[in-house]
């Protein structure tokens, strides 16, 4: 979309808000936000990984030479339509992480994430048009044109 920007909400002092999905932003009226929920999420409420996007994890930290790395998965405010995923690697450990293995690659996903993610695919695709990871979420309710942020 031309003239369009994708970033997020910030409040009067520059901050992104604490998001509450299902309810109205107080800093951007008609935009969601999304909370931390109080239910536990367990294991198998989370990611699932396809064989192809576990290999290619997999190539990525034999590349690097780490095997202490776990792939993190988040969901952050941003994006045109409110919300966007991060993948990066992570040595770290937080409280409340959900951990899934498949086949050796560990993906982590924070307790603010996971109920935004629970049952999401990931993808990796390598195609003559394409090649990247692909996130197929049926928690999602919409996306932006330039496929970069979800609703």
């Amino acid at each position: 979309m031309k003239g369009k920007t994708c970033a997020p909400a910030r409040n009067e002092s520059g901050t992104l808000p604490v998001a509450t999905v299902g309810k109205q932003s107080p800093y951007n009226p008609g935009e969601k936000q999304m909370s931390v929920s109080d239910e536990k999420t367990t294991v198998s409420d989370g990611i699932l990984l396809s064989d192809a996007a576990a290999a290619k994890v997999k190539a990525l930290l034999d590349q690097e030479g780490r095997d202490d790395l776990a792939l993190r998965v988040a969901v952050q405010p941003g994006g045109c339509s409110g919300l966007r995923y991060q993948l990066f690697f992570d040595e770290r450990s937080l409280d409340g992480d959900v951990v899934k293995d498949f086949g050796g690659v560990k993906v982590v996903t924070d307790r603010m994430s996971a109920p935004y993610l629970g049952g999401a695919s990931i993808d990796f695709v390598d195609t003559i048009e394409k090649q990247g990871f692909t996130i197929d979420n049926p928690n999602a309710t919409g996306s932006c044109a330039c496929g970069d942020s979800f609703s």
